[in-house]
């Protein structure tokens, strides 16, 4: 980093100690720091993660403030943990595993915070650490951005840009970060960017339109369009496709159970060929919100067989032309060329590596446009200038499942409440973009984030709604000064804690969770992801991500049976699962090769050191970890569970794969020679 940012944030002083008390080194020098700091001279201080060891560092911060730094994993990927003053446990960030991970936070308290580094899975090897910002929250929005958009701020990091929307005028909009490394172009605000499933609107405006002009309705059966797909029991209709109703496969959750890569070059007529394979719905239309790709895919054929032209070109004509909206394209495929767009980027040993898009994206997602554009788009929920105040209507009204509850999701658009005012709100990601866009129609304001990197973070939006709306929004929920007491000194032992240790699953959506209690800090991890560090509200209720998930667990004759995972105003019901400790003479009854009919693909289920482990042609083993008699967890998002089926004399005879938006997918075991 630049000497001349660091020389403005003198009041620094971070120290450094490890768990075992081996002292770090700067680089080059080669000598041990009695009591090494990281100076605002922009002297790295570099560390040696043995396993099991941790980095301890202590800042020193006034309350009010901002604190930014970063962590070169040079050769090791690493885990850092943000503790306060009070020694609780406040954020993790475990981004990329190579390059920067970046870390921040707001201190509310004043005193001495103290940042952790780990290394991930049992790791080993070198990092650097450098502090970059201690300095007083920022007290204009413009400004707040600019903390907030630390991580991206610099010539060597794929970026974001970020716009406020008031009014159908942009009247914030800044670049940060760079566009294009290999030619250093600065990313800013009219570069098309990838707004992944952001898209999906966009879609549901086009149905909307040709129902309109009576080439179909939302009721229509979808095999009237598409008369190739199977007949299920029971009738999937349009409107069942546009609000993930629809109980059919999700194409990008399912097509990496048979080792499909997110670069590799797929049809579009997949999405059709994979309904064509699915045995019976997952779920009876209507039932059950299941977020579903696959479905806005096949309403892209639908507009096809209606109009006699390609989605990308009727879009252009009917949608966004209308609209004015002259940066805005379809990308039909990877290959596509999008003038002035940015080039997406993810991580890996290496560092940033270029990377490309979904192929057959289009209409779940696929769009490149910009800030500008966007403010265009926004501005006609207001005008109804296309489309007209019923189609607007239409397209921003929950959903009512089959047992009359009503959604949070309309037709390719989420609606819910935040902070006092109704919220539009849509996030998207592809392979390496992100995007994130928020509109509040009772005050015609609205917030987009897009990014072309694949580790950005999602949430800055509402952060940064936060700085420019704040004195439209109501003030977030405020505790008597008696239960904020109560809550800040909760404490449970940690036999207490022990006692929601365990795996969790939810039926409802074929998900598991794992609750584990580390270094006195409960923490729930889901396959895939970070954990979570959880802080106890009460004494069977936790909560996470600053209030946003929260998780209340049940109890019968004092012992925990199940929990409510609370998350963005939506319940979801788990039952905790009993204890399965197999063997490894156990584990034999599993090995074997097994087929799919549906994926056309071939499963190894072996034993490697112990660990039962899944094999497909050309991925890494999947470590499949016990979660009750005959059910494991996989170490990937596409193998979040696999439960083996025995037949009458009690041998394994196969097993089904699932992920919660692709369940139940069924492999029978191969007979061997």
């Amino acid at each position: 980093m630049k000497n001349a940012l660091l020389c403005t944030f003198l009041m620094l002083a971070l120290f450094a100690c490890s768990n075992n008390e081996k002292p770090l080194k700067t680089p080059g020098t080669g000598q041990a720091l009695e009591d090494p700091t990281l100076f605002p001279d922009g002297i790295l201080v570099a560390g040696e993660l043995e396993k099991d060891e941790t980095h301890k560092y202590e800042v020193d911060v006034q309350g009010g403030y901002f604190v930014f730094g970063q962590v070169n994993q040079k050769t090791v990927d690493v885990e850092v943990h943000i503790f306060n003053p009070e020694e609780e446990e406040i954020a993790i960030f475990d981004g990329p595993a190579t390059g920067m991970e970046n870390f921040s936070f707001d201190a509310d308290l004043e005193g001495t915070y103290r940042v952790e580094v780990k290394a991930f899975e049992e790791g080993e090897g070198s990092y650097t650490i450098q502090l970059i910002k201690n300095e007083p929250k920022a007290n204009t929005p413009q400004k707040r951005v600019d903390q907030l958009l630390s991580d991206y701020d610099n010539d060597f990091t794929p970026g974001a840009v970020v716009g406020v929307i008031e009014g159908g005028k942009v009247t914030y909009a800044k670049g940060f970060g760079m566009a294009n490394l290999a030619y250093d172009i600065p990313y800013t605000t009219d570069m098309p960017s990838n707004i992944g499933s952001v898209s999906k609107q966009f879609t549901a405006m086009g149905i909307l339109l040709l129902e309109k002009e009576g080439k179909l309705s939302l009721d229509d059966d979808i095999r009237k369009h598409l008369p190739e797909l199977p007949e299920f029991e029971q009738t999937i209709r349009v409107k069942n496709l546009l609000n993930h109703t629809n109980g059919l496969r999700e194409i990008y959750n399912m097509l990496p159970m048979r080792g499909w890569n997110g670069e590799d070059a797929i049809l579009r007529e997949e999405a059709i060929k994979i309904v064509q394979r699915q045995p019976e719905l997952q779920a009876l239309p209507g039932e059950e919100f299941n977020y579903n790709n696959t479905a806005f895919i096949l309403l892209t054929h639908i507009v096809e067989r209606l109009t006699d032209q390609s989605f990308p070109e009727w879009m252009e004509e009917n949608v966004f032309d209308p609209l004015g909206m002259q940066s805005t394209y379809i990308r039909r495929d990877p290959g596509h060329i999008i003038p002035n767009a940015t080039q997406g980027y993810i991580s890996d040993e290496n560092g940033f590596r270029e990377a490309g898009d979904l192929y057959a994206a289009y209409g779940a997602g696929g769009i490149y446009t910009t800030i500008d554009d966007f403010a265009k788009w926004l501005k006609n929920f207001q005008s109804g200038e296309l489309g007209g105040a019923e189609i607007i209507e239409k397209l921003t009204t929950p959903g009512i499942l089959n047992n009359g509850d009503t959604m949070s999701y309309a037709l390719g658009l989420g609606i819910s409440e935040y902070r006092g005012l109704k919220r539009y709100s849509h996030t998207g990601g592809d392979i390496a973009h992100r995007t994130n866009l928020i509109y509040f129609p009772e005050i015609d304001k609205g917030v987009v984030t897009n990014s072309n990197n694949g580790s950005y973070s999602l949430g800055v939006a509402n952060e940064i709604i936060d700085a420019f709306f704040e004195k439209h929004l109501e003030p977030e929920e405020a505790e008597t000064a008696k239960e904020e007491i109560e809550k800040e000194s909760l404490t449970l032992t940690a036999e207490q804690l022990q006692a929601f240790e365990g795996k969790f699953k939810s039926d409802a959506i074929g998900l598991m969770v794992e609750l584990k209690l580390e270094e006195e800090q409960l923490r729930m991890e889901i396959a895939g992801d970070s954990p979570m560090p959880l802080t106890a509200v009460s004494e069977n209720t936790f909560e996470g991500e600053g209030g946003n998930i929260s998780i209340t667990f049940h109890s019968e004759e004092n012992e925990v049976k199940g929990a409510t995972l609370t998350a963005d105003g939506a319940d979801y019901e788990f039952n905790k699962l009993a204890g399965f400790d197999p063997s490894e003479e156990e584990l034999q009854a599993y090995v074997g090769k097994y087929y799919s009919r549906e994926l056309e693909t071939v499963y190894t289920i072996s034993i490697k050191e112990g660990q039962l482990v899944a094999q497909i042609y050309g991925l890494e083993d999947i470590e499949l970890s016990p979660a009750e008699e005959d059910s494991f967890t996989g170490s990937e998002f596409f193998v979040s569970e696999m439960t083996f089926k025995r037949n009458p004399q009690g041998r394994v005879s196969g097993f089904e794969v699932g992920n919660g938006r692709t369940k139940g997918v069924a492999f029978e075991r191969m007979s061997t020679l």
